[in-house]
Parts: structure tokens; sequence; C-alpha cells
């Protein structure tokens, strides 16, 4: 017993050594386990409090999926601010007697971690102004994908390579972005077609409303229409546009099912696809040397 006793009494001076003060608080090995585990505690039940607000209570609602996100990542935000503040309090830390470490480390912030500061502003102006948003079709800096994620430094998109591209939220406040479904997912795509001077307009005008009106990509209201759209060296050009929802993350496909039956149909039809011509007008043939 007295061995035990003995090994008790060692672990106990062991975890109650001072290792460090801040302020009036003196923190012990014990100390600093007991914050471990209470930051632990606390975001674990912030993230299934997070995960029961946006998966369970919204998904009643009729809020949509990117708006419920940003409603979790502020709470969850405000949450561990206050439990961190508390919990440091429970220790014994007055936070007003670290004032000066605040100061110290706002400086720091302004010169060392200007791009981190600026991103998480950024994050915070995507949050609460949502520009973009989870489910949105985006183009950024050359970047063209659907918002998969939002967080306070960094927005997660993904390719139609199913390629993962993290992009800095400053990006989303001073560059220029395409949101192709800012407000809904119903998008007008233009397609040129060109045939020769010989064809009749109205008779290509409907065989490509016929086309766009058999694709079930292709949206019936609005209804697709078909501009003449300009004389030009080789060939008359028409404007075929198109308005879809299921084809905005991939429009080179609903464009490849388009030209696809549009040949089909112009072949069977008898209509002429021109190809660049030139014709050349020699005046005077060079004088003979031999």
């Amino acid at each position: 017993m007295d061995k035990i006793q003995a090994f008790v009494n060692t672990v106990k001076v062991i975890f109650s050594t001072p290792v460090f003060s801040a302020g009036n608080a003196t923190f012990t090995i014990w100390t600093l386990v007991y914050l471990v585990l209470l930051f632990f505690l606390l975001q674990t039940i912030t993230s299934r409090v997070i995960k029961l607000v946006v998966y369970k209570v919204f998904v009643k609602s009729k809020v949509e999926i990117g708006v419920r996100l940003a409603i979790g990542s502020i709470i969850k935000y405000a949450i561990l601010t206050i439990g961190s503040i508390v919990i440091l309090q429970t220790v014994g830390i007055n936070l007003s007697s670290l004032t000066i470490l605040f100061g110290a480390l706002g400086v720091g912030v302004g010169f060392g971690l200007q791009n981190i500061t600026n991103n998480f502003v950024s994050g915070l102006i995507i949050l609460f102004e949502r520009p973009i948003k989870v489910g949105d079709r985006i183009e950024v800096g050359g970047v063209s994908g659907d918002v998969v994620r939002v967080s306070m430094r960094a927005t997660t998109i993904i390719t139609n390579d199913n390629i993962s591209i993290i992009v800095p939220n400053s990006e989303f406040i001073s560059s220029t972005v395409i949101n192709w479904s800012h407000h809904d997912r119903n998008i007008r795509f233009n397609f040129k077609v060109g045939v020769s001077y010989k064809e009749d307009p109205e008779k290509i005008k409907d065989l490509l409303l016929q086309v766009a009106n058999e694709n079930p990509g292709v949206q019936k209201f609005p209804a697709p229409d078909v501009l003449f759209d300009e004389y030009s060296d080789s060939a008359l050009i028409f404007n075929l546009r198109v308005w879809t929802s299921a084809y905005i993350d991939k429009p080179g496909v609903l464009k490849s099912q388009l030209y696809y039956e549009i040949f089909n149909r112009f072949k069977e039809a008898g209509v002429e696809i021109p190809f660049p011509q030139r014709d050349v007008y020699i005046k005077q043939m060079p004088a003979s040397t031999a």
C-alpha cells in the first residue's frame, strides 16, 4: 500500500507542477490536460449540434442546402467562440489580463498573417452576403466547377473531371466571379449553325427547332428559338438558343447531342453544310520568258 500511495503522490506532484503562467493564472500539466479535454468535448458537441440543425431541423423547411450550411457555419463559430471563453474562465484565466497578449497577436496578424486574415474576413462576407453558396456552378480565375464546401479560409470546387480545387476566399471578393446559378439553375446556351447560301432560312429554322424540342435536356419553357445571325463569307449563320437546367455543369455534352442530331437532320433533308472557300481571279498572265 505504501508503494501505491507513493506512486499516487508522485503522480499528483507531477500533474501539479507549474508549467507556465498567463496573467494571474498558473498552468499545470493537469490544467493543460483539462483544457485539451474540454476543447475536444466542445468541438465534438458543436459538430453534433450543427449536423442536427443543418440536416434534421432545417431539412423540414424549404431552405436550400447552401443557406442551411451557411447558417450552420455561423452557429458553429459562435458556439466555439463563446465556449472557448467559458472554458478559459473555468480554469481561472482572466481574459482581461491577456489584453497585452491579444494586442501582440493583433500586430502579428496585421503584419505576418495578412493573407489568412483577408481570407477569413472574405469567408465571413461570403457567408453573410452569399454571392456564392454550396451547389452553385461558378467560374473564377479560370476555374469552373460546382461549389461543394465554403469554409472560413477557402472554398472547395469540384470540376467536371472530379478534381477538387481549393480557392482562397479572397479570390471571390477581389476577382470577377461568374455564378451560373446565382438565382436559379436555368441557363440559356447559344449554338451557332452555318448552312449554304442556297438554303431556305425558314426551313433551317424549323429543322433546328425540331431538334431542340426533341432533346430531353432542353426546356420547353422558355421555348427554344432560332435567330438569323449573320451573312458570313461562306455561309448563312443561325443561332440556336436553348434553355436548360440539366446541363448547366456540362454544356459541351448538350452541344454535342444537338450537333449530332442537327447533322443527321440536315443530311436527311439534303441541307448543305458549307466549308470555307475562296475564288481566285487572275487579271493578267505573266509574260513567257521562253
